[in-house]
């Protein structure tokens, strides 16, 4: 293969990198700001990494690649959530995609270019490790005639790979806090801490939610970027984001069962506190109500003037205190 010539115009970041699958193998090409001037036949597949592109990087490659100018627009801007533009000869789709970071989501955004064997990734914030990936494909036999728009189908599903890995470590966080809840009760930190876990995990439905109704799209879709024969790698995709989407639901449900049995628990406690409470009072009005009726100092009142009449009287007291100790006692209430 013949070197490229270097491009004047407008030079890129170190981290962008440039594919070239052939029917002999796989190469890289190091100046990405000089895609014009390289050598490919029809057959041959050029996917184009971008990592965080400065606004004349992207209408560079964009030059380079004919890639139309409402694609171009598309792919500076900033998107919240996915989407999809298909147009007649390329399509682009925009993935948010999820790391966590101290156990709090990060999200940033992945773009894909999809063209007649061209393939542009544009990474905004977060760079996926891509390497054991481009390794892959490069072991593939035949890697060039499976097309872009597998190229594609196997980026998103590393996308997918990246969501259950930390979806996995959000599902340990759950599990602590569902045990933290059951064994020891509400804390006021806890109660914080599975708010701030619900939210982490509506805002990651939002974010991957809608990719499962794309591909599934993309899997109907009539195309010149995707091939018949490739479409049903993208109704796979759809089925791996729709099961992620499941997952953050249960995981979700899973809080608000923990949420309502830790409620429960409390308000046992409270129940257990109160009959406590209410038992210890019944024990403690015998003696009061008895000094009280002996604390009138009336001037005649029975055994007063009888020697045996304290003790009786203490005898009395804790007769009737032990009595109802007894009773409570066996009824479960202390």
């Amino acid at each position: 293969m013949e070197a490229p010539t270097q491009s004047s115009a407008t030079p890129v970041n170190n981290r962008s990198r440039a594919y070239l699958y052939t029917a002999q193998g796989a190469y890289q090409h190091e100046d990405v700001g000089a895609l014009g001037s390289l050598s490919r036949t029809e057959e041959d597949v050029l996917w184009v990494m971008l990592s965080d592109p400065e606004e004349a990087e992207i209408q560079q490659v964009c030059t380079d690649l004919c890639i139309s100018e409402y694609v171009q627009q598309s792919m500076q801007e900033r998107h919240r959530r996915p989407k999809l533009i298909s147009l007649e000869d390329v399509g682009f789709m925009a993935v948010i995609t999820v790391a966590l970071k101290g156990k709090r989501p990060q999200f940033a955004e992945v773009q894909l270019v999809i063209g007649r064997n061209v393939l542009i990734t544009v990474s905004k914030g977060q760079d996926l490790q891509h390497e054991g990936l481009h390794q892959r494909l490069s072991s593939l036999s035949r890697a060039a005639r499976r097309g872009s728009d597998y190229l594609a189908f196997e980026w998103l599903d590393l996308v997918i790979d990246h969501y259950v890995q930390s979806l996995d470590v959000l599902e340990v966080a759950v599990e602590a806090m569902e045990q933290r809840l059951l064994l020891h009760g509400f804390q006021r930190s806890d109660v914080q801490g599975i708010y701030r876990l619900r939210r982490d995990l509506l805002r990651i439905e939002m974010a991957i939610a809608p990719l499962a109704e794309i591909c599934r799209r993309m899997a109907r879709l009539d195309t010149a970027f995707i091939e018949t024969a490739n479409q049903a790698y993208f109704a796979e995709v759809s089925d791996r984001a729709l099961r992620v989407t499941e997952l953050i639901h249960a995981l979700r449900d899973a809080l608000a069962f923990a949420f309502e049995g830790g409620q429960m628990l409390e308000q046992m406690k409270q129940t257990d506190t109160g009959r406590k409470l209410a038992a210890w009072a019944a024990i403690l009005a015998v003696p009061t109500a008895i000094a009280g009726i002996y604390g009138m100092n009336f001037k005649f009142m029975p055994e007063l003037e009888w020697s045996f009449g304290y003790p009786m009287v203490l005898t009395g007291i804790g007769s009737l205190c032990g009595f109802l100790y007894y009773k409570f006692k066996k009824a479960g209430w202390l």
